[in-house]
């Protein structure tokens, strides 16, 4: 039996290609292999372990000391509440906890392909830069706000299961009920996701401008260091608001005994301005780079 040289492609009825042979990969497979590549890296799996581990060594180790940091907000109530502890640690993660959180996959994303030269590969996948900008920003944001997630999960819960359910003291003074506690807790965490957003698409504009992995993970850190530096001089409050790192300390509004969200109304529009003037400066920088080499 004599064998064909070539098998034909399969056709519809009609005569024409499958959709299966035709189709051509988009944003959807490019995420798909985004969050393959980064379910595959050790770096990330350790990170997620340590925000859900982090927390459990953090409360024992305040809550068996016999003294108080009563130099940070809620640092005195740490011993007689259990939701004191979480916003204790909230705002000590601000300073640089939540940056490095942000950038620890967002300031790689872009950089790591420079480093070992595989953009020539992945744009020859048939998928173009925008489309591969999309999925990378997407995975790194994905990867951001799962593990500030976490982190909350662990802190609260710990919290709760070693030092108590009791009610909290307000910051006017006000006594609040468990369960109030508990949601103004947890709405506290959420609140700090805008600028958490925002730190991604500052190490995601690091990382395409610098092609420096090292860069994209270090530069939002110091910078956000240099932010809350900035915000704690007198004299500056007007630049103060327009910082990064303000809409993380947007959340002490929601603790008073009438609440005030005009910082978080603020803070999220900071947080979102920072996010699209980063991406789309990074974006454009990406689709107008030379890559000949890799």
């Amino acid at each position: 039996m004599t064998v064909p040289a070539t098998i034909p492609a399969a056709t519809h009825p009609s005569g024409a290609a499958s959709p299966a042979q035709t189709r051509r990969p988009g944003t959807g497979t490019a995420l798909r292999w985004e969050m393959a590549k980064l379910a595959a890296q050790a770096r990330s799996r350790y990170t997620l372990l340590g925000c859900a581990l982090a927390p459990i060594a953090i409360v024992l180790v305040f809550n068996g000391q016999q003294q108080t940091p009563s130099d940070t907000i809620y640092g005195r109530q740490i011993h007689t509440s259990g939701f004191a502890m979480p916003l204790f640690i909230l705002a000590f993660a601000a300073q640089w906890i939540f940056p490095l959180l942000a950038s620890v996959v967002a300031g790689d994303i872009f950089a790591n392909e420079d480093q070992h030269g595989t953009w020539k590969t992945i744009l020859t996948r048939s998928v173009s830069r925008g489309q591969v900008f999309r999925a990378k920003t997407a995975t790194a944001t994905l990867f951001t706000v799962l593990a500030t997630a976490v982190l909350a999960v662990s802190t609260v819960g710990t919290s709760m299961l070693l030092i108590g359910t009791q009610p909290l003291t307000g910051l006017t003074g006000q006594l609040i009920g468990s369960g109030d506690a508990l949601m103004l807790v947890l709405a506290s965490w959420a609140s700090v996701l805008p600028a958490m957003v925002g730190f991604t698409a500052l190490a995601i504009l690091v990382s395409v401008k610098t092609r420096n992995p090292a860069a994209g993970v270090a530069a939002p850190v110091v910078l956000g260091l240099i932010m809350t530096l900035l915000g704690s001089i007198g004299g500056i409050d007007l630049l103060r608001r327009f910082l990064l790192s303000t809409p993380l300390e947007s959340w002490y509004g929601l603790l008073t005994q009438q609440h005030f969200y005009g910082p978080l109304t603020f803070g999220l529009a900071v947080s979102a301005g920072w996010t699209v003037i980063c991406l789309t400066v990074a974006y454009f920088s990406l689709q107008r780079r030379d890559i000949t080499g890799g």
